[in-house]
């Protein structure tokens, strides 16, 4: 699938931007190194890995696995003085902490 097979304005299916794309992660090339080999425009490769999220035949990579995006702490008042306590720090990188606790 490199560029001498597809010309300019050919259209490649799921299945081969999948392989595409998980070609491109096992180069260890930058993005635009890896679309001048490969006869592509990086706006393709960046909308094709959206619309795929990343994975590649319905295998998640490590870094398309989403966190949960609501940590339900329980009840505040007077509930939640039984509660145990909860202390949460969250790094955020750049010397940048979020700290969390439940009393």
């Amino acid at each position: 699938m490199s560029g001498a097979m597809k010309g300019k304005g050919s259209r490649r299916s799921r299945h081969e931007w999948r392989s595409l794309l998980a070609k491109f992660d096992a180069s260890c090339l930058g993005v635009e190194a890896f679309c001048q080999r490969e006869a592509i425009s990086a706006a393709s490769l960046y909308r094709w890995r959206n619309l795929l999220g990343n994975g590649s035949d319905g295998v998640e990579s490590v870094a398309s696995v989403t966190a949960p995006a609501f940590v339900d702490l329980g009840p505040l008042g007077a509930a939640a003085a039984s509660a145990p306590r909860i202390d949460l720090k969250l790094d955020l990188g750049d010397g940048l902490v979020l700290h969390l606790v439940r009393h």
